[in-house]
């Protein structure tokens, strides 16, 4: 076999976020001379970036690692990073005895110093790099692009941790309060970007409308939009995630409804719709304002898409918060939603309070909330038939018939504004389109989650993110 000096294998799980971490881990291990394998036999380092935001995700970062550590050979060392490394730091150990090094999430531009450590060490004792204060964030960031590029797509990590007190939220206590990477920073990678090639760029953080507060800015979102729009032209998709309630300001709004390059989709996880839930979530219960922000971004950006997510079995949620959660969704009409049944989270406020709900009622709760939505979901997506969408082509699949038999037709797999990767439906069109680029479709068909396509070949048009075409409603052809 082939030496495994100088050879990692990464293996990356949770959210975007961790994913733009692992990349960035992978620079920096790059820069130093090592390379990537994608078979762990083959590799010296066994890197896992995990997840420990909520059970499922800490009990999948622990059982990746246990395997690796069974499995591996001599030479061979096994490094848990990321959210869970974080949170558990030396206590991680006991969970998964025989790892050889813990790094925490503050410090993953220091992977390498912690491998070179391993390499040097004379015992087989594990090695811990955290920092002491997870409120603590070096900006020492060794030169590398703080973005994950996934096809024609890239995530761009504008900020880390966060300041709100979400009750139900362990993020806080793992990655400490929001720090905002500088403007210039995030302007020239997102002009990297744009000279790759990138035809959507997702703006991520834990809270990106908190972007700036701890710089002294005021409406700093709205500022990093403009700056990003004026020095990258040439990215036409420019995605914004994880909105904040009460901190869609009117000037973002106007922001939004004046670049064309921004794609009109809103992605602000609301959490709950009735007040006295919110109160006990500690997030913001003016119900009040959603109506009227709704209603002011729905009147300056037509076709806005919005998504969000919702807690059901909140502790103490009675039946009348459930239901005016549900009154909540069907006056809003929410384009998508995420739900989740409440998970339990030891160290987080939410855990001490009283009148947890059974897992039985918070099952009928998810069932109801997902058939609500599912209703409304169908609706919308049944509007835009017969209109014209641009969709950013992803790749293509194959069409088979009702018993699973594979069928002759070609189908393309795309994404239009109304859909942010991974999270959100897919429009399915006709024919083999070229991955990763913008091409008008004919709406044709409307499932809850996805829509059906013909290739729009009436006249090439000059396609802008977010619009949507009804008959004899083609922008002015080339």
């Amino acid at each position: 076999m082939a030496s495994r000096k100088d050879k990692y294998y990464l293996v990356s799980l949770g959210c975007s976020k961790n994913t733009v971490d692992s990349e960035s881990m992978a620079q920096v291990l790059e820069k130093a001379g090592m390379r990537s394998v994608g078979d762990l036999r083959h590799a010296e380092v066994l890197i896992v970036n995990t997840c420990g935001f909520i059970d499922a995700a800490k009990q999948e970062s622990v059982d990746v690692l246990r395997e690796l550590v069974d499995g591996k050979r001599a030479g061979q060392q096994v490094i848990a990073a990321g959210c869970l490394s974080q949170r558990y730091g030396t206590d991680l150990l006991q969970e998964v005895p025989g790892l050889d090094g813990v790094i925490g999430t503050r410090r993953w531009m220091d992977i390498f110093d912690l491998v070179s450590r391993l390499r040097a060490r004379q015992h087989p004792e594990p090695l811990y790099h955290l920092p002491t204060d997870a409120a603590v964030v070096g900006l020492d960031e060794r030169g590398v692009l703080r973005a994950s590029v996934q096809g024609a797509s890239a995530y761009l990590k504008i900020a880390d941790g966060c300041r709100r007190p979400c009750a139900f939220c362990a993020i806080p206590k793992i990655k400490g309060t929001m720090v905002s990477r500088p403007l210039d920073s995030i302007v020239h990678e997102a002009q990297q970007l744009e000279t790759m090639g990138v035809k959507e760029l997702i703006l991520i953080a834990q809270d990106t409308t908190d972007w700036g507060s701890d710089i002294g800015l005021k409406d700093g979102m709205a500022q990093l939009l403009d700056a990003i729009v004026a020095a990258a032209p040439g990215i036409p998709w420019i995605r914004l995630m994880y909105a904040y309630p009460g901190y869609v300001t009117p000037r973002l709004i106007e922001t939004m409804a004046k670049h064309p390059q921004i794609v009109k989709y809103l992605d602000i996880p609301l959490q709950h719709g009735h007040r006295e839930t919110l109160k006990r979530m500690k997030r913001p219960a003016n119900v009040e304002w959603v109506y009227e922000t709704l209603a002011s971004m729905r009147a300056a950006i037509p076709n806005l898409s919005v998504r969000t997510t919702f807690i059901v079995g909140y502790p103490g949620e009675t039946d009348e918060e459930f239901d005016g959660l549900l009154k909540f969704v069907n006056d809003l009409q929410f384009d998508r939603v995420g739900a989740f049944k409440y998970s339990y989270e030891i160290g987080t406020p939410s855990a001490l309070l009283p009148g947890q709900v059974a897992d039985e009622v918070k099952e009928a709760r998810y069932n109801a909330l997902m058939e609500l939505q599912q209703g409304i979901s169908l609706a919308r997506n049944q509007a835009l038939v017969g209109k014209t969408l641009p969709v950013l082509v992803e790749g293509h699949a194959q069409a088979e018939d009702e018993d699973g038999n594979p069928l002759p037709t070609a189908l393309s797999l795309a994404r239009s504004y109304r859909d942010a990767p991974e999270i959100d439906g897919y429009v399915i069109v006709e024919g083999s389109l070229p991955p990763g680029e913008i091409v008008p479709v004919r709406i044709t068909g409307a499932t809850t989650y996805d829509l059906m396509a013909s290739v729009d070949t009436r006249s090439p048009v000059i396609i802008q993110p977010g619009m949507i075409f009804g008959e004899g409603m083609l922008p002015k052809p080339l």
